[in-house]
C-alpha cells in the first residue's frame, strides 16, 4: 500500500484508499486498475473485491477500503521523500468519508518534511470537502487534477479555486490536443502518453502546444513518458532532451 516508487515524478506512494470507479475516457486502461487486479488475484485484503472481469479485462467494481493501517506510514519515513498520495485510486471520489480525509490531512501536517502530491478526476469534490471541512492549506501538499483531452478542460477552473501551495495538472494519458487553455494559477505541468497492452497513441504536436504554453505562462513543465505498449523503449526525451522542471513551491 505504500513504499519506493518508480514514477518520474515523485518519490514514493501512500494508499490510505483503495478502490475506484471509472468516470471518464482516461481512466478506460488504467495503470491501477490492473495492478489492483492482480493483487486481488493475490488475497490481499486491501483489493478485495475492488475489480471484475469484463469481456477479459479488470474493471472497477466501485468497492472501496479505508486502509487505516495504511495512515500513519508516512510518519515512519523519516528522510524527506515526494510521496504521490493514493495513487491507486482517487481521495475525493464519492464514497470516501470527509472524516477519513480529514484523517489523511492530519498525517500530512504532522511530516512537513515530506511533500504530498494529491492528484483527482473529481477537483470540484476536492474544492467541497477541503472548504467545508476547513482543511487547512498546508505548505508541503501539493493539489493537482487530470485532464486528457479538451473535454475536461474545466476540471482546471475548479482546481484554480482550490487553496493550495501548489496547484498542478497532470495531461496524462494525452488523449487528444489540449487547445488553448489558460493555467493561471497553475504552478505545474506533468505530461505522458498511456501505457500498457491497448495503449491509445499520443501526437507530439498535442505535447507541444502543451509546453509552448507553459512556457508562455511560467508554469514548470514536466515530460513523464511516450508512453505504449513498451513505454521503456519508447522513452521519455522531447526534443531531444528530458523536461524534469518542478514548480518553485517556496515562491507559490
Amino acid at each position: 500500500m505504500a513504499g519506493i516508487s518508480d514514477i518520474e515524478w515523485t518519490d514514493a506512494t501512500w494508499n490510505p484508499v483503495s478502490g475506484c470507479t471509472i468516470l471518464s475516457p482516461g481512466c478506460t486502461h488504467c495503470y491501477a486498475m490492473r495492478m489492483a487486479a492482480r493483487l486481488q488475484a493475490m488475497d490481499h485484503a486491501a483489493y478485495k473485491d475492488v475489480t471484475r472481469k469484463v469481456n477479459g479485462k479488470a474493471v472497477w467494481t466501485g468497492t472501496l477500503h479505508l486502509n487505516e493501517r495504511a495512515l500513519t506510514i508516512p510518519l515512519r519515513w523519516r528522510a524527506p521523500r515526494k510521496i504521490f498520495v493514493n495513487s491507486m485510486s482517487d481521495l475525493f471520489q464519492d464514497g470516501i468519508p470527509s472524516e477519513f480525509i480529514g484523517r489523511i490531512w492530519d498525517v500530512m501536517a504532522q511530516t512537513p518534511r515530506h511533500i504530498f502530491q494529491i492528484l483527482t478526476k473529481r477537483p470540484e469534490n476536492m474544492l467541497r470537502i477541503i472548504t467545508e471541512n476547513r482543511l487547512a492549506r498546508l505548505p508541503n501538499v501539493w493539489l493537482g487534477t487530470s485532464v486528457e483531452s479538451r473535454k475536461y478542460v474545466a476540471r482546471i477552473q475548479d482546481l484554480r479555486r482550490v487553496p493550495a501551495q501548489v496547484r498542478f495538472i497532470s495531461y496524462e494519458p494525452l488523449l487528444s490536443s489540449i487547445g488553448c487553455v489558460d493555467m493561471t494559477g497553475i504552478h505545474w505541468a506533468i505530461v505522458g502518453g498511456e501505457s500498457g497492452p491497448r495503449a491509445r497513441a499520443m501526437k507530439e504536436v498535442w505535447v507541444d502546444d502543451i509546453r509552448t504554453q507553459c512556457e508562455d505562462q511560467g508554469i514548470a513543465f514536466f515530460f513523464k513518458q511516450w508512453g505504449g505498449t513498451n513505454k521503456k523503449a519508447a522513452g521519455r526525451k522531447y526534443l531531444g532532451r528530458t523536461w524534469d522542471e518542478y514548480p518553485d513551491f517556496a515562491a507559490a
